[in-house]
């Protein structure tokens, strides 16, 4: 066969690897929805307005970098908590609008919540990593909750976390939070969190082992130990990453500790981005530190060009060239169903907006644009956030 003919039959075949991939991204879906459960709610009566004497307490930890707007409603969230002890220590990551101010009076206002001194970035730290070791180190609490000012947290919300903890005897939880969406490019992308989490995530060896490869978190809530938290090497260990959900659970597990995850969607909700700008910004800032080489980049652009793009490309094409042989037809289309499939699950389990079942191909592509525009930032020393490097 000629050069010529063994690419067109590349071509003519190539469904069969679309149809794959999307088998498997379907079944690791339905298999990791089936683990991926809801923290039991507390019992009647299990959730007083005052505390238990035993209850542990949690210190929720909050970087603040001009949070204004958030600040205030995070710690009131955290205030409100029932069924166990809290404070809430925030450290203002020297913010130029009236962060200061609005915490000043909240400490002022409730002896819960403290505010961390502000220091100087040392040279090769990450602000938000700075900041939340800061707190970790001055925190009281049995359990430490590192959070984002965007974060609302319902009452129950750490109580059951911390029994879901117990439950999974991990000592270190976390949970995707209600991703809010408004504007039409957090519609499309924000939902890609779970698609890619919930498509390559094998969960049953993640719960079964203390593998770091397998571990996985939500820099939104991560709530550890305080004990598993210096065992880990607090967030000193990874001082100059932007990426705290992935380095900090696998850093536990390499202490030797059992991290998890659970569905905490109904006591923990976010609006992580307000327009395109910032969308665009804050994904591009740590895509490719999520996936961590050259490699992994390389194996992600071919799951996702060649298996999840390619089928919908194919099918265009056939169309426009009037027809195609049945058995590629039949592969192109079934690797589609299955992956509107796999989309219309996760988008009725976190009710997600509909925009990103329908536009489902223009969702990967901006994923594939994200990653690798994230990758020119790290080669090229370029990623911002806030108005900064670091």
């Amino acid at each position: 066969m000629t050069p010529g003919g063994i690419a067109a039959a590349a071509w003519e075949w190539s469904p069969a690897f679309g149809a794959l991939v999307s088998s498997i991204a379907l079944t690791m879906t339905v298999i990791n929805l089936g683990i991926y459960r809801r923290a039991a709610p507390l019992a009647p009566g299990a959730a007083p307005d005052t505390p238990a004497p035993a209850a542990p307490t949690v210190s929720v930890c909050v970087p603040a970098r001009n949070e204004e707007r958030n600040v205030e409603a995070i710690v009131r969230c955290v205030l409100a908590s029932r069924g166990t002890a809290v404070e809430v220590l925030v450290y203002d990551d020297q913010s130029t609008d009236a962060t200061p101010r609005i915490l000043a009076a909240l400490s002022a206002e409730d002896a819960r919540v403290r505010a961390v001194p502000t220091q100087p970035l040392p040279e090769g730290w990450n602000g938000k990593q700075w900041g939340c070791e800061r707190m970790g180190q001055a925190a009281r609490g049995e359990w430490l909750l590192f959070t984002d000012a965007d974060v609302r947290l319902a009452p129950d919300c750490l109580a059951r976390a911390v029994a879901e903890a117990g439950r999974l005897r991990a000592a270190l939880l976390s949970t995707l939070p209600c991703e809010e969406t408004v504007t039409f490019l957090e519609r499309l992308v924000v939902p890609l969190i779970h698609w890619m989490l919930f498509s390559w995530l094998p969960m049953p060896r993640m719960r079964t082992t203390d593998d770091p490869a397998t571990s996985a978190g939500c820099g939104q809530f991560l709530l550890v130990r305080r004990e598993a938290w210096h065992a880990a090497g607090g967030h000193a260990a990874f001082r100059d990453s932007m990426h705290d959900g992935i380095r900090l659970p696998r850093n536990v597990r390499r202490a030797g500790l059992h991290t998890d995850l659970y569905d905490g969607s109904d006591g923990v909700r976010c609006r992580m981005y307000h327009d395109a700008g910032s969308t665009w910004r804050g994904f591009t800032k740590n895509a490719y530190e999520g996936l961590g080489s050259p490699a992994v980049l390389a194996v992600f652009t071919l799951l996702e060009a060649g298996g999840i793009l390619l089928p919908w490309a194919w099918l265009a094409a056939a169309a426009w060239q009037g027809g195609a042989a049945r058995g590629p037809m039949v592969l192109a289309l079934f690797a589609v169903v299955a992956q509107l499939v796999q989309r219309t699950l996760l988008a009725v389990r976190f009710r997600q907006p509909w925009e990103c079942v329908a536009l489902h191909p223009v969702t990967i592509a901006l994923l594939l644009a994200i990653q690798w525009r994230s990758w020119w930032l790290h080669v090229t020393k370029r990623r911002a956030w806030r108005g900064r490097t670091a």
